[in-house]
């Protein structure tokens, strides 16, 4: 027995799109889409929220955590955020198109 997440989890796991180099030329030649997502989030919510948000079909989701950068301002240091990346591969013939979105 599978436990759904409820739709306003689904409606927090995906934080935005990762516009790239790397994320345009993967959506152009693989159809696959770059999303900043919850660091908490699962593969299976990712699927399932990318689903239910774009109305296309998923065919693979990999993840990957990045790490933050270490930075300095002026004479302290500091660091960024830790945030969780996923590559999410749909279905032949399928697309998102975030131009629309706004």
């Amino acid at each position: 027995m599978t436990n759904y997440p409820s739709k306003g989890r689904l409606l927090n796991v995906i934080l935005g799109p990762h516009i790239s180099e790397k994320s345009a030329r993967g959506a152009e030649m693989n159809s696959q889409f770059c999303f900043k997502v919850a660091p908490s989030a699962t593969k299976d919510e990712i699927k399932q929220a990318v689903e239910s948000l774009f109305e296309v079909n998923v065919n693979k989701v990999r993840t990957l955590n990045v790490k933050g950068k270490s930075k300095r301002f002026g004479r302290f240091f500091g660091r960024r955020k830790d945030w969780k990346k996923a590559y999410v591969s749909l279905q032949a013939g399928q697309d998102i198109d975030f131009s629309a979105l706004s």
